[in-house]
């Protein structure tokens, strides 16, 4: 497994900037006749330019098809995976390609242990089986609710239990208003999706009030035509079901690693209820949106094991967020000198999360401004479509505004619209309307964006 320091995982893009620039240049061809208005059916096959690469172990069974001990792009026309009825479908509009949920742990460590080179690869003929390859989501994270959680995530800084060691105080849920101008900001800015965090334990734990006001918050930001995402701990049956409502398109929920190194991360839940909230989000129709955290002392197989867990579950998550530990002074991870994963570990997982989940957005999340413009675009190239804009993700720091709009200018990618530009109709229902009234704001039921802004304005 390489494990170089990340100056000379930029160094391997010769030339620096010039690399960078020849990368892009690489995306930018593999990208082709992706131009707007085109459709996934007259999307090109990136992967017929690309080598068959042998692999160490032989013959890959189940993986996307074997001839000869020799691997194929996954979902050439062979006899590896196909054959699975009941656990296995085929997107014609992707050319073929082979959807899985029933990967097992070591097919999925074998992916993950290729050379990096053949790994990346093979993702980037997934990806461009599936997704435009310059397009690329911007999500702006919001903190609606910072600090005094109930629940003992050692990596996290908004743990009740350490709050002393971490100077962070609690702080009350924002008010709609506040959180509307946000949102306005966001989409200014270029984001098409809005994520809401608050430091719960679930709903359940602060009462219906407050889950009132998030449900208003989802309505109002989804009027601006905008994707809304909520992080807000366990959720009921009927929780998810009032979100679904509200009009919220996505939850997240993240597994953050294995089964196995679960305990180490947190004492207060257990792997299950992770699990079971998911099952609650999926049966309510909204998507979910899961993955993990890389860095916080974990094994290789432990990465692998977190991303069998989402591969396998029912149907994959819609997002795949890929965080690295952004350690916070005071919380019990940052005291155990854990070192930090390369740029190169990070790549490796994008790759793998990539191709046994060809149709999800993975998403570069925490620490991402730690990485390099070479080195976030060896991430796109290994299949990372979405990344969190904004100066902040909840209490870390992230990558600013400016220095996104120079890397995208730079690697020729362009934003992702939401809802892949399909622009759905929405219209704010009947009690939320009259719950946003009562909060003294006003709102027309779905009007163009500009035209709320405009009244919000005024």
């Amino acid at each position: 497994q390489e494990r170089r320091p990340r100056e000379e995982s930029t160094k391997m893009i010769a030339g620096g900037r010039n690399g960078v620039r020849a990368v892009a240049g690489s995306i930018r061809a593999s990208a082709m006749r992706f131009r707007a208005g085109d459709t996934m059916a007259a999307r090109p096959a990136f992967s017929a330019a690309l080598p068959v690469v042998a692999h160490k172990g032989g013959a890959h069974k189940g993986a996307g098809g074997v001839s000869g001990g020799r691997r194929q792009p996954l979902g050439a026309a062979t006899g590896g995976a196909g054959g699975l009825a009941g656990s296995t479908r085929h997107n014609s509009a992707a050319n073929g390609s082979v959807v899985r949920t029933n990967w097992t742990r070591e097919e999925i460590q074998e992916i993950y242990d290729r050379p990096l080179m053949s790994l990346i690869l093979e993702a980037a003929a997934v990806h461009g089986r599936h997704f435009n390859p310059r397009e690329v989501q911007k999500s702006t994270l919001l903190s609606i609710k910072t600090g005094g959680c109930p629940e003992t995530c050692t990596y996290c800084s908004q743990s009740s239990s350490w709050s002393k060691e971490t100077g962070l105080k609690a702080e009350k849920l924002m008010d709609l208003d506040s959180v509307f101008q946000m949102a306005l900001r966001a989409k200014e800015s270029g984001s098409t999706r809005f994520c809401m965090g608050a430091a719960w334990r679930g709903p359940s734990q602060v009462g219906p009030k407050q889950f009132e006001r998030v449900l208003d918050m989802v309505s109002k930001v989804r009027g601006l035509g905008m994707e809304v995402c909520t992080t807000l701990g366990m959720l009921t049956k009927e929780q998810a079901e009032k979100l679904k409502v509200a009009g919220l398109s996505c939850y997240n929920h993240n597994v953050d690693t294995s089964p196995e190194y679960y305990p180490k991360v947190t004492s207060s839940r257990n792997y299950e209820d992770r699990l079971d909230t998911l099952e609650k989000v999926r049966d309510a129709g909204i998507g979910v949106c899961s993955g993990g955290i890389i860095g916080m002392g974990e094994a290789p197989e432990d990465r692998v094991g977190m991303l069998h867990t989402l591969a396998t579950l029912p149907a994959h998550p819609e997002s795949v967020p890929i965080n690295t530990l952004v350690a916070v002074e005071g919380t019990p991870m940052a005291t155990e000198g854990i070192q930090a994963p390369t740029a190169l570990e990070l790549v490796r997982c994008v790759a793998t999360a990539r191709i046994v989940m060809p149709e999800s957005m993975v998403r570069l999340s925490a620490g991402r401004n730690g990485l390099s413009y070479a080195e976030q675009c060896l991430c796109f190239l290994a299949g990372a479509n979405s990344i969190f804009a904004g100066d902040t993700l909840l209490t870390t720091p992230n990558v600013e505004v400016d220095d996104d709009a120079k890397m995208f200018e730079a690697l020729g990618l362009v934003i992702k619209p939401a809802f892949d530009g399909t622009n759905p109709s929405f219209e704010i229902p009947k009690e939320r309307q009259e719950s946003i009234e009562l909060a003294g704001l006003r709102l027309k039921p779905c009007g163009a964006a500009k035209a709320t802004a405009a009244a919000t304005a005024n």
